[in-house]
């Protein structure tokens, strides 16, 4: 599989309200992000263009509207930028960041109890 465009946190953004709405107008994308933004209507038809070159999206022209749908899904996006985290801060090591996060107070005891539950259960699908 070849790897996924790189995408800025502000075009992350804007990926974020289409894999919600997606097929997504430009107006309705620029509606959702005034709500949580200072963004201007310009910078965000720039963030749209910007993910068009990157191939993250695409669109179609509907007379004088563009509509978007992604080509990078979501799940796919996540997880190769969760990968590059985990190279980048511990050497791909889970245990190292599960370790760092639980000796600096980072996870609450509820999160630690449902690591269990997912590791518990994940052991019974192993083992069977």
């Amino acid at each position: 599989m070849k790897p996924l465009p790189q995408i800025s946190e502000a075009e992350f953004e804007v990926m974020k309200i289409i894999w919600k709405y997606a097929p997504i107008n430009t107006n309705e994308v620029t509606q959702h992000l005034t709500k949580t933004t200072s963004w201007s209507p310009k910078t965000i038809q720039t963030l749209l263009k910007r993910l068009v070159t990157k191939k993250a999206i695409t669109y179609e022209k509907d007379s004088r509207i563009f509509v978007y749908t992604p080509l990078v899904m979501e799940d796919e996006y996540i997880n190769q930028e969760s990968n590059l985290f985990l190279k980048r801060f511990y050497n791909g090591n889970l245990s190292s960041m599960l370790s760092a996060y639980i000796e600096n107070d980072r996870l609450s005891p509820s999160e630690i109890d449902t690591l269990r539950g997912i590791l518990s259960d994940s052991g019974h699908k192993g083992g069977a």
